[in-house]
């Protein structure tokens, strides 16, 4: 039988996370909404990937994280579960690091995307 699993992330931004979904093309609803899982069984999120199988992909906060919620066994994404969650993490990690730099004052002022998948971020700050 088959149920929702909830998947630890370090995803604590959810305007982060948002861009991060964005940025992979990914399409997404803002919650709060339901996941739907199998045999009717829904679960709150406050992001939303609608998979075409009808068994979606949350992200749900659990007080300290987003968790992603979906049922396993329905995954239906072009990659692996790890996968998956490396690129979004990834490109969460992008948006947090250039929102809290420009908090600080500084501006980004190149970007290097390594042969590993790795980014590299040049930012700088002026002085008066």
């Amino acid at each position: 039988m088959s149920h929702f699993s909830n998947i630890k992330t370090q995803i604590r931004n959810l305007t982060s996370l948002k861009a991060a979904l964005t940025d992979l093309d990914i399409d997404w609803k803002e919650g709060p909404e339901t996941v739907r899982g199998y045999q009717g069984k829904t679960h709150s999120a406050e992001v939303v990937v609608e998979q075409e199988n009808d068994y979606d992909i949350g992200f749900s906060w659990n007080g300290q994280e987003y968790e992603m919620v979906t049922d396993l066994q329905y995954w239906e994404q072009p990659l692996s579960v790890e996968g998956f969650l490396k690129q979004v993490t990834q490109r969460y990690a992008y948006h947090t690091v250039i929102g809290e730099t420009v908090k600080q004052g500084f501006e980004l002022a190149r970007e290097e995307q390594n042969k590993d998948g790795s980014i590299r971020l040049v930012v700088q700050r002026w002085g008066a």
